[in-house]
């Protein structure tokens, strides 16, 4: 099954002020979430061909105890090694319904059923990213949206991980479009945008595991 990025989300410390980082540079930011009983909000920033989210929690019982309580938020904020990142995947191929990999159904409060997110098996393993694909999204609805400000599109999100070994579920995700995931010492997420044609990039550690490059 062809698979190819939708977007990412990185988790951040409430309310997600280092995301003012990110606007003082010239990234254009959308309408914020509240995630109803996943317990966490988000900041949103959007490129003709996906998104980047900032997401914390607000809400760590809810987080515990509502219909998302196996994608781990209070426990991945609170363990240094958990990695703080996501990744969600839509279908390239229309024809394609079965799921891409192992994993469970997710059935988020904020969403109408039959609306729901496949979210894969390795979720419990909180040093890996989360891996979520979305079937309800046709492909046609991925269309590129017209491109506009200093950061036009998403070349490829590459992901340091120190999993070792990874679990099959992301060695799969590693296959989608645009999406890279490889094993490193620490958790980060590098984004490339727009063929690299400014030549530059920005690190925001501490402050976020991030590399923009543009």
């Amino acid at each position: 099954m062809k698979l190819e990025l939708d977007h990412v989300f990185i988790l951040v410390e409430p309310e997600a002020k280092v995301a003012d980082l990110l606007v003082e540079l010239g990234f254009q930011e959308g309408r914020r979430n509240k995630h109803e009983g996943q317990g966490t909000s988000n900041r949103r920033f959007f490129f003709s061909n996906g998104m980047l989210e900032l997401l914390w929690l607000h809400d760590a019982e809810e987080a515990k105890n509502g219909p998302g309580r196996d994608l781990f938020f209070p426990e991945r904020e609170n363990d240094s090694g958990a990695s703080p990142f996501g990744v969600i995947l839509r279908r390239i191929n229309k024809a394609d319904f079965e799921m891409p990999f192992d994993g469970w159904k997710y059935q988020p409060d904020y969403f109408s059923p039959p609306w729901a997110f496949h979210v894969g098996s390795n979720s419990k393993y909180l040093v890996e990213p989360l891996c979520i694909y979305v079937p309800f999204i046709e492909p046609a609805a991925s269309a590129r949206k017209k491109e506009e400000g200093t950061f036009k599109s998403i070349d490829n999100v590459l992901i340091h991980t120190p999993s070792d070994p990874f679990s099959n579920i992301l060695d799969i995700v590693d296959s989608a479009d645009r999406l890279s995931i490889v094993q490193g010492d620490k958790h980060l997420m590098e984004i490339t945008f727009d063929d690299r044609q400014c030549g530059k990039t920005r690190d925001f550690r501490p402050d976020i595991p991030l590399v923009i490059n543009w």
